[in-house]
């Protein structure tokens, strides 16, 4: 898929360290039309949006406060995001956590946040909803593979 000109929507993309983050950088490098960053942190989420328009201008990027366990968030980041830009191309489901006390919130998070997301990329870019089309990727850690982890 050529991605020059399309826009993409990450969650979990607000911390410099993390794996949304670098999936929009290379978006960003790959001359993607544009990307909005959502993430459920505000203090950074702003602080990456700041330091990517900088790098790549301010049109290209923008950041969205989102709670992916919440319908109601996302399917207003989704709007935002294909108001601001015009158009949807590309969704990643990022976000997702490791908590293992409070497993109900990771699977709020973890699964159902994708499901969530993977269902409105779908009404927002699938042919049978009148969309062009598009992909969707859903990442998930390695950590699920670590055996060095403490199990409560």
């Amino acid at each position: 898929m050529n991605i020059e000109g399309k826009v993409a929507l990450i969650t979990g993309a607000g911390h410099v360290k993390g794996i949304g983050y670098a999936i929009v950088r290379q978006l960003l490098g790959k001359r993607v039309k544009g990307v909005g960053i959502l993430d459920i942190n505000d203090e950074n989420g702003r602080e990456v949006l700041d330091i990517l328009q900088n790098e790549f201008g301010e049109h290209r990027v923008i950041y969205v406060n989102c709670d992916v366990t919440s319908k109601t968030d996302l399917e207003g980041a989704f709007e935002k995001v294909k108001t601001h830009f015009g158009r949807l191309d590309i969704v990643c489901n990022n976000a997702g956590i490791q908590n293992e006390v409070n497993w109900e919130l990771t699977l709020n998070i973890n699964l159902m946040g994708t499901i969530r997301g993977t269902y409105l990329a779908l009404e927002h870019m699938g042919v049978n909803y009148g969309g062009r089309g598009g992909i969707v990727i859903n990442t998930a850690s390695i950590a699920g593979e670590r055996k060095d982890l403490p199990i409560l």
